[in-house]
């Protein structure tokens, strides 16, 4: 799958870097292939990696409980932010840079009146990014040039959300983040994860929603080796989402199944992702297991990734009695993905860029792709549905 990004070329051996901070594809250090050495490297690609920048798209920057009395620092898509609370608790976000000196706002605190004090020279700035206040000068601290850039911000289900577009007049965005349907549902037990993947958003949200991985990856905690299965996945994407439904799967053999239905039963199973950047694997097995992971991807640059992941499910058993059985088993999880993300990024490195080769049963990988660059884009999207048949 060819993405949009083209990348910097830099000469053997020098570095060079993307216009977010990330390492370009190019490979450095490589021995060429001369006449007189005959010295193999790896065949060049186009140069190309599967990276948006979307504007107009909530993304979480931290859980709720980081953010306390001192601001914190995070990126998203590149942008250094500083995340604060003001005196009456609220979250804002400005741009990591004080415009009088630039020095990071993160480093400061939170003054009295709920302004953030940048630590150099103490001027103060609101929620709204307007300089409140000028320690030692007379005049009017307002101006155009001494704002800092803000971003909307707004706190929901313990998670704080930051729109991907700067303010425009003070005023919010007219969506809303994503909601997480079955955190705050009676008789749901839910668990909350925070990994990180060395990895585009994109490869990401495809990983968390590949079936045919989990057989070899996840040996023996997801699927195993084939039972000769064949199953039907009914694809159906709109606008802003594309969702998968298997049909036709008996409880796969592997331990995470064992444990949401000992006894057995036929799997109704969903894979969904939402624009612009959430995933969504939904497990029904028999009529009283339900598992609802749902992960939202930040993106903090070009390569690295944050899964924000709200894993919630009713089940025959006690949620106290399965609670401390899902969290190890979900790490576990996450961490063979992250493990595989970063080898999988390393080598479209050392190759210079992306070379990917598919097939019908990679499901969702190129719906996924054409609606990010949509968003990308401001398109209004279309409309599919199709039947893919998968043994497993």
């Amino acid at each position: 799958m060819a993405a949009e990004v083209h990348l910097p070329v830099a000469p053997t051996g020098a570095p060079s870097l993307t216009p977010t901070g990330a390492p370009s594809l190019t490979p450095t250090g490589a021995p060429s292939l001369t006449p007189e050495g005959a010295i193999l490297v790896p065949p060049q690609t186009r140069g190309r990696a599967s990276v948006v920048k979307l504007e107009r798209a909530w993304f979480i920057a931290c859980m709720s409980k980081e953010l306390r009395h001192k601001p914190i620092a995070r990126t998203i898509q590149g942008v250094p932010l500083a995340i604060f609370r003001d005196a009456r608790g609220v979250p804002g976000a400005l741009v990591d840079r004080c415009p009088h000196r630039n020095v990071p706002l993160s480093l400061g605190e939170v003054a009295s009146d709920g302004c953030l004090q940048c630590p150099y020279h103490g001027w103060r700035f609101t929620r709204d990014g307007d300089c409140a206040f000028i320690p030692s000068f007379t005049g009017e601290p307002g101006g155009k040039g001494r704002r800092a850039l803000s971003y909307p911000t707004i706190e929901q289900q313990g998670f704080v959300w930051v729109y991907a577009s700067p303010m425009s007049g003070g005023e919010m965005p007219e969506s809303r983040p994503h909601e997480f349907a079955f955190a705050d549902v009676k008789g749901y037990t839910t668990v909350r994860q925070v990994v990180q993947a060395n990895a585009s958003m994109y490869s990401t949200i495809e990983n968390a929603l590949d079936v045919p991985h989990t057989a070899f990856l996840h040996k023996g905690l997801f699927r195993s080796d084939s039972r000769g299965i064949e199953i039907t996945a009914k694809v159906s994407r709109t606008r802003d989402r594309v969702e998968a439904e298997y049909i036709g799967e008996p409880r796969p053999p592997g331990l995470i199944a064992k444990i949401l239905s000992p006894s057995g039963g036929m799997v109704t199973h969903f894979d969904r992702f939402l624009l612009p950047s959430i995933a969504q694997v939904e497990y029904r097995i028999g009529t009283e297991n339900h598992l609802l992971v749902d992960s939202v991807m930040t993106p903090v640059s070009d390569f690295v990734t944050k899964i924000y992941a709200v894993v919630s499910f009713k089940m025959r058993l006690p949620g106290w009695l399965v609670k401390p059985f899902v969290k190890p088993l979900a790490l576990r999880v996450f961490k063979q993905d992250a493990v595989i993300l970063e080898r999988q990024t390393e080598l479209i490195r050392a190759f210079g860029g992306e070379q990917f080769a598919s097939t019908e049963i990679d499901v969702l990988g190129r719906h996924i792709w054409r609606l990010l660059r949509q968003h990308e884009r401001g398109d209004a999207g279309s409309e599919e549905a199709d039947e893919v048949k998968l043994v497993v």
